[in-house]
Formats: C-alpha cells, sequence, structure tokens
C-alpha cells in the first residue's frame, strides 16, 4: 500500500481542498485540524501561485488573498512541520509547475520529504512532460499525482497505468467550481483507468453537495471538493473553522455512507 492509497482503505475517501494562507496561515492550521477532527480522509493543501490556470474565480481570488497576507512557499512549509507530527492522514501539495521551478525542484521535493508530505499535485504539468518532476518526486518518496480529464480518451489508459497514489479525475471541461450537474460519465472514466490499473480513482471538479458526493462515490472510490471549501473561507474568513467543520462532516459522512 501507498502512503496516499491509504486514504481509500476499506472506505470511499473524502478528499479536502484548502488554499494555504487563506485568510492567514493561524487560520489555515486551525482549519486543518478541524478537517481531520470531522472525518477527512486527505487534505490537499494549496501552494498559492498568482497565475493559476486550472482554477475558478473562487479559488483565484483565495491565492490573491493568500499572497496579500503575505503567504510564502517557505512559510508553507514551516507549518506543514510544525502541525504534521500531530495529523495521520495523508497530506498533498496543489500547486503549479512556476512554483516548483521556481524554488527548485529538487530542494521542493526534498523540503517536502523532510515535513512528511506525502504527494504532489500539479495541474500545468501534463502526463507526457512529468519526467521533468519524476527523478525528483521518486528519490523523496513524494507521490506524483496524475489527472485525467474527459477530453483525454486514449490516454487515459496510459496515465493510469503509470500512475502513482490515486488517479485524479477531472469531472469536467473547464476550471475548478461549484458545479450543479455534472454530465460527464464518471463510470466510463474510471472504468477505463481501473482497465489497467488498481489504482484508486477520486473525482474532482464541481461536487459541493453531500448528494453529489455519495453519487459520485458510488462510480469511484472517493471525491475531492475544494472550491465549496473555500467559499465558506471566503465568507467568514478568519470566523471559518466551525463552518468549515460542519461542511466537513456533512461531506464524509456522505462518502464514508457509501459501502465499498
Amino acid at each position: 500500500m501507498t502512503k496516499l492509497s491509504k486514504a481509500f482503505e476499506n472506505k470511499k475517501a473524502f478528499i479536502a481542498f484548502l488554499t494555504a494562507g487563506d485568510p492567514d496561515l493561524a487560520t489555515t492550521e486551525k482549519l486543518i485540524f478541524e478537517m481531520v477532527n470531522n472525518g477527512v480522509d486527505l487534505i490537499e493543501i494549496g501552494i498559492p501561485f498568482s497565475d493559476p490556470i486550472a482554477e475558478g474565480t473562487v479559488i483565484q481570488e483565495a491565492d490573491i488573498r493568500s499572497l496579500a497576507s503575505g503567504t510564502t512557499t517557505e512559510k508553507i512549509f514551516d507549518l506543514v512541520e510544525k502541525i504534521r507530527p500531530r495529523i495521520d492522514i495523508p497530506l498533498v501539495f496543489m500547486t503549479y509547475c512556476n512554483v516548483v521551478f521556481g524554488y527548485g525542484t529538487e530542494k521542493f521535493m526534498q523540503r517536502c520529504s523532510q515535513i512528511g508530505i506525502d504527494g504532489i499535485i500539479i495541474p500545468d504539468v501534463p502526463y507526457e512532460e512529468k519526467q521533468e518532476l519524476q527523478p525528483y518526486t521518486q528519490k523523496y518518496g513524494i507521490e506524483l499525482v496524475s489527472l485525467v480529464a474527459p477530453t483525454s480518451h486514449d490516454r487515459i489508459k496510459n496515465i493510469a497505468g503509470d500512475a502513482e497514489g490515486f488517479l485524479y479525475v477531472v469531472s469536467s471541461l473547464g476550471v475548478t467550481g461549484v458545479r450543479s450537474e455534472i454530465k460527464t460519465d464518471i463510470g466510463e472514466l474510471v472504468s477505463l483507468a481501473k482497465s489497467v490499473s488498481d489504482i484508486p480513482c477520486a473525482v474532482g471538479f464541481g461536487i459541493s453537495t453531500p448528494e453529489q458526493a455519495a453519487d459520485m462515490c458510488r462510480k469511484a472510490d472517493g471525491v475531492i471538493v475544494g472550491s465549496a471549501i473555500v467559499r465558506i473561507i471566503a465568507k467568514y474568513g478568519k470566523d471559518s473553522v466551525q463552518y468549515v467543520g460542519e461542511y466537513i462532516k456533512s461531506m464524509a459522512d456522505a462518502c464514508h455512507s457509501i459501502s465499498i
């Protein structure tokens, strides 16, 4: 079993995303512990970037707020290092290649390993270019999570066959954000992936309600929710911890209610 696959052990996984430093790093620390206490199985910690091309308005604005509050990659590393000993679920960074390359790829992955980060998601590095990162992720034991989208078609089997940790199944075309309806045939995407690998498949982009989460968990191994959480944080700021905790519990309960 890999470090990330622990999130899927004997259950459907609920994976939550938040932008580190939004509204500030002290609140991020409280939010992470609140998520853990309310049943989340894996947390994606977003490292803010000035031009997050895969993100919709909600997460773009969170990145702007975070950067404006003085958040840096180094400060996020220090935060994770501080809280990691008290957290036993997998932690993943989600960011963009500019952030990693700017910091220095080997130095970045080495630091991830030192502080207890288990994986990384970099949506603007396509499968065909992952060799830019893989020598360093493998050297330091960081699982490089691959993404497949409705447009991946024939590439899905190649990507899934080579994937690490879990496969991030993008539910819809376009950028991140809450959607009232997901029209993609998620079952078909997952079936294609599972035909070549037993890697867990988690569905992200657009999921916001317990009903949507349960529905996706019937078709995949788990769900990923970001924008809906970031929207709560945007609304309540430093007072968002309780509200995020309540939301996380409702979503985690919905996922865990679906039998594997």
